[in-house]
Formats: C-alpha cells, structure tokens, sequence
C-alpha cells in the first residue's frame, strides 16, 4: 500500500488535494468558473448542437469564424478582469484605518497580478487579433490569410494560455508578483507557491502563438494584396497591423526567453536572475521591458487604424495626410524598441543612461501627435456624424492627450523619482491603454458590426454605454493621478486613515460602478439589436437582401471574393461605386482550407505540458511534447490541406439569393 501510494504521489508530482482553494472568495470564483461551461454544455446536448459546434467553429479555419472566436474569448475573459477591478476597488475603499476590507493581502496581490495579466494579455490582445483577422483580409482583396493553419493554431495556443491561467482559481494559487513578476519576489525562495510558474506557462503558450499571428498577418499583408494594390495605396488600418504584427514578430521572441529563463530558475535552480548565485535580476527587468514597452504600442497602433478609419468615414472626408500618417507609424515602430529604460529610471543607470531615455520617450509623442493632428484636420470642416464610433473617437482624443502629458512629466527622471511606482502611474498607464486600445476595439466593433451580421447595433443603448464608460473611467482614474501625487503607491491593500486617502478610493469605486453600467448597456445593445432585427425579419431569411460593400456581401461568405476585384486608387471601391462599374470577368475555381482538428490537439498538448511544468508531472511533460510534436510532423505530411469549390459553384453562390448557403 504504501509502495502504491509513493508511485500514486510520484505520478502527480507536486499535486495534491491540499491544492483546492480555501478562501470563500476564490470558491465562488472556481464554482462559477466551472459552472459556466457546465451550463454551456447543457444548452448544446439539449439543442444537438454539439456536432454543428464542432464542424462549423472548432475546427475552422476560417479566418472570419477565428476572429469572432478571438473576440468571444476576449469577452470572456473582460469579465473576469471586471470581476477582479470590483474586488481590488472594493479592497481598497474599505481597507482604511482598523477595517482590513475583503480580502487578505496575498489574495489581493494575486487579483492585481491576474487582472493585469487578464486585460493585456487576453483582452487587449484577443480584440485586437480577433478584430484584425475579421478586417484585414477584406482590406486587402485578399480571399483568404497566408497562412490558415497556423493562424488556428495562433488561437488555439491563445485559448490554451487563457485556460491555464484560470485554472489557478481551481487549483493552486496565482502570482502574487504583480503582472510583470520582478526578481527577487518572482524567484522561488520569495515565492515558492505555483502561482508565478501558472503565469509563466499561461503567457509563454499565449505568446507563441500570438507569435505565430504576427508571421501569419505580415506575410498576408506583404503577399496577398490584391492586383494594384501597392503598399501606399492600403487602407490605414492594414499600414497600422503591419506596423503592429512588425512589432510582435520582434518583441515576442524577447518575452519567450525572459519567461524560459525565469522559469529555468524556478524549476531547476538555476540562477539568470539570483544575485546570491551569480545572476543579476536587472537582466529580468531589461528583458520584461524590451519586450514590454513595443507591446503598448502593439496594441495601441491597431487602435489608430481603426481611429483612422472612423474619423475619415464619420467626417465624409478623406483622411488628411495619409503619407504622413504611414511614416508615424514606422517611426513609432522603431522608437519604441529604444524607450524601454524610463520603466526603472530608479535602477541607478546614471544620468547618461537616464538622459537618452528620457529625451526618446519625448520624441516618441511626435509622431503620435501628429496622428492626432491628422485627425483633427481630417474632422475640420467635415460634415461630422456624432454616432458611436464617432464618440469612441472622440472621448479617445481627449483622455489620451491627458495620458499623454502625464507620460511627458514622467519622461522627465527626477519626476520620475517622484511618481515610479506610484498610483499616478496607474493612472498614466489606463488612460494611455483604456483610451488608445479598448475604447477603439469597442469603436470597431460597433462600426464593423454590419459587415459580418448584416445589422447594426442599436443607436441609443450603444450611446448610454458610452457615456457610462466615459464617466466611470473618468471617475475611476483622476483621483488616482491625484492619489499618486499624496504618496498613495500602486498594489496597496491597506493605509492609514490618517492620510485621508479613502474619499477617493471611494469616488474611483464608484466609477467602476459607471464601468458597470456602460457593459450592462452594451450588452443589453447586442440583445436588443438582435431582437429588433429578428422582428424587422418577421421569419424571412436573414441573409437575403445583402448589401455590396468592398465588392462583398453582407455577411461575406466564405470565400470573400467571387470574383477578385483590381484597385488603381486608394479608395478604389469608393470610385467603383460612384462611377456604376459593373464586373463581367469570368468566374474562377477557389481553393478553401478543410476544417482540422490538429490545431486543437496541438493546443490541447501544449496546454499539458505546461501545466506539468507548473506542477513537475514530468510523464505529463513529456507526453504534451509529444503530442505537439507528432501532431505538427502529421499536419506537414497532409497532403488534401484544401478542397476546390469549382467556377460554376462559386458563381451559383455568388448569384444566390441566399449568401447562407455559401457555407454549406
């Protein structure tokens, strides 16, 4: 018996069931965790819908159906950071004084440390692919991404790293390092628990295949434009994912080696990062930084395609200085591998070393005002339409100046001594990122919406949900800028209440409560959008009555293109339509990837073999590296990747007064 229980406990690793979770808080979050797709599952074996689920979505790779799922996930997971932003604001009105609040000190350094993880690295990241993989394709005349396979796997490994991160909630713990993990704290003397390892394997399978997206999208957008279309004669949301996808390619190698080697460290002693053993933590730091920095602008040059887009639509004009808009992005894109350093102005590089630093992040601002400026002209005198993606626009124009300034003062080193670490750099930070990143994947989606689902979102409630957000984000970050300047630092759990800091603890809670308020209202907007069209439908088909935009139905099918259109002029469609050309070219046989499973299973082993790191199940290791190893050397022996949908075929489709049977 006993011999069988040390070869039981050896096969399990560090697992045990000591690892469920205790604190009542972290239950609730397992039990609903857990009950969510328990409920989802119910609602498809009643509905048979499981063999539709399977065929039609989780072995597409379809790069239309891939974008809704990257967005479905984003989603997800912009509820659980929601979820974690109520508990840290609640944690910290009440934290004052004698009252301790609602959670323990290292629960709330584990919830900080997931909700920045959450919202960058599955949110952020997830809109911004999801959006890309809907657009980009359909931007370009492009019928399909380079590269189908590996753009499923992309999302399947970003899927893989979203679930391992919550299964710290079921067992074992997360991080309580904050979301960067700096040594020493990351190291395992400081923290022996599995929190730091779930996220160092969750972003290190997430990060190789947004990797793999970064490949997938420059090679589409360098190869696959259609005939005509030259580099400058691509739409500004194109110019801005290859500035993007230029910056993943480069940045995430940087962040796999950071995390390899931390966790090197962890698992088997090694010492990169320990200064007792010969390491140096800055080393770390300089790394996480390398990486860290290009990722903001990431994120946030996407966004200024979609800004650029809408403002240039919702002015009825054409955008001012396109030219010029193309070289910000590129010099945005070189400076912000040379700015990484003014994150630890505090280090003690010495004043030369601060000095370059400093003065690069004041020249970064100089390309990003002058898309700020473009747009501005590109409003001026423009017929301007208030809708909702306008406003997206425009709330975004004028808190990103503010976050801007603010990076301004803290490009400075000695006001950099001053604010580093405090709360005014998390104000910094949201405005910069909420402003430049959500309010434009919120923007795109409100604005795209009808390509893919042939209606629009309701006016009015998209609207309120704007103004909500504006207000609750308003209230939630000002008076952390003004906590910040009273000495109030970033990650505090509890403070004195002699500092008189909780009225603005309190007003910041109550702008979450707005934030609240503004995702209640989109998502009443998606329900009653729906609702409406289906009534305005009165049971005819909804596909019928397609509307031709970019030389597409609406929704597109999923060939994109019948017939591949020819562009000579930067709003090519634009001209098309206003001159009433018609296209008499001859149909052609298009060749449409089969659905796969082998990009779940891939992720799927990728996920076992970090999750045996995590817990040193090294048979379980093993077998998830074998798994991702044979799965890709079968994949590259495939030799019917495609099947043909033939002249005829596509032109009966086309013709169809149904674009729904596209698919079948």
């Amino acid at each position: 018996m006993r011999a069988g229980y040390l070869i039981f406990s050896g096969l399990l690793g560090k697992l045990s069931l000591k690892q469920l979770p205790h604190d009542p808080l972290t239950i609730f979050g397992a039990s609903l965790m857990v009950a969510v797709p328990i409920v989802i599952a119910i609602i498809l074996t009643l509905t048979k819908r499981w063999k539709w689920l399977y065929r039609e979505w989780l072995t597409t790779q379809d790069h239309k159906k891939i974008g809704m799922m990257y967005i479905i996930v984003a989603v997800a997971m912009g509820l659980r950071g929601l979820s974690d932003v109520i508990l840290i604001r609640a944690q910290q009105s009440l934290a004052s004084g004698n009252s301790h609040g609602i959670l323990s000190s290292s629960h709330f350094q584990q919830i900080v440390s997931a909700h920045g993880t959450i919202m960058i690295f599955f949110v952020a990241m997830g809109l911004m692919f999801g959006i890309i993989n809907l657009i980009v394709p359909l931007q370009i005349g492009s019928r399909d991404v380079a590269f189908p396979f590996l753009n499923a796997t992309g999302f399947w490994l970003f899927f893989s790293g979203m679930v391992l991160v919550n299964v710290s909630l079921l067992i074992g713990d997360f991080s309580a390092t904050g979301w960067l993990a700096y040594p020493p704290l990351s190291e395992l003397k400081y923290s022996p628990t599995v929190g730091v390892d779930y996220w160092i394997w969750s972003l290190e399978i997430a990060g190789i295949g947004s990797l793999m997206a970064g490949i997938n999208f420059i090679v589409t957008i360098l190869k696959n434009r259609v005939k005509g279309m030259k580099l400058m004669l691509m739409p500004l949301f194109s110019w801005s994912v290859l500035g993007s996808m230029s910056l993943v390619v480069f940045a995430f190698p940087i962040l796999t080696v950071a995390l390899t080697l931390l966790a090197l460290d962890r698992t088997f002693g090694m010492h990169f990062f320990t200064a007792g053993g010969g390491g140096n933590m800055m080393m770390y730091v300089n790394l996480i930084w390398a990486w860290g920095h290009p990722e903001v602008y990431i994120l946030v040059l996407s966004a200024f395609g979609v800004y650029s887009e809408i403002v240039s639509v919702f002015s009825r004009k054409r955008l001012f200085g396109y030219s010029s808009m193309v070289y910000a992005i590129w010099a945005i894109v070189v400076l912000s591998f040379i700015v990484w350093l003014h994150h630890f102005f505090t280090m003690g590089a010495g004043s030369d070393v601060n000095a370059f630093f400093g003065i690069m992040t004041m020249i970064i601002a100089v390309p990003t005002g002058v898309k700020l400026f473009n747009w501005l002209f590109t409003m001026y005198r423009g017929k301007l339409s208030l809708k909702t993606p306008m406003l997206w626009f425009i709330a975004f124009v004028v808190v990103f100046t503010i976050g801007g300034m603010a990076g301004v003062i803290m490009a400075v080193p000695p006001l950099d001594f001053q604010f580093h670490n405090s709360l005014f750099l998390v104000a910094h930070f949201h405005m910069m990122i909420v402003s430049g990143v959500l309010f434009g994947y919120f923007a795109a989606i409100t604005y795209w919406f009808p390509k893919f689902f042939g209606f629009k979102l309701n006016e009015r409630l998209g609207k309120y949900a704007f103004w909500s957000w504006l207000i609750g984000f308003l209230l939630a970050f000002v008076p952390l800028y003004i906590l910040g300047f009273m000495g109030a630092t970033r990650r505090l759990d509890h403070y004195s209440a002699s500092l008189g800091w909780q009225p603005l603890f309190i007003v910041a809670a109550v702008g979450v409560g707005f934030i609240i308020l503004g995702v209640t209202f989109q998502f009443l907007q998606l329900i009653v959008s729906i609702w409406q069209r289906n009534r305005e439908l009165s049971g005819r088909d909804p596909w019928s009555g397609r509307t031709l935009e970019w030389s597409l139905p609406t929704p597109p099918p999923i060939y994109n293109f019948a017939r591949l259109p020819e562009v000579s002029t930067r709003d090519a469609f634009w001209a098309a339509k206003v001159a009433g050309l018609s296209d008499d070219r001859p149909y052609q046989a298009i060749e449409i990837p089969r659905n796969t499973p082998l990009a779940m299973v891939i992720a799927a082993g990728a996920f076992c073999f970090g999750f045996a790191f995590v817990w040193h199940i090294w048979w379980l290791a093993v077998l998830g590296l074998l798994i991702v190893i044979v799965t890709i050397i079968y994949r590259s022996m495939d030799e019917h990747p495609t099947y043909l949908l033939s002249a005829r075929e596509v032109e009966l489709l086309d013709k169809s007064k149904f674009a729904k049977d596209a698919v079948s």
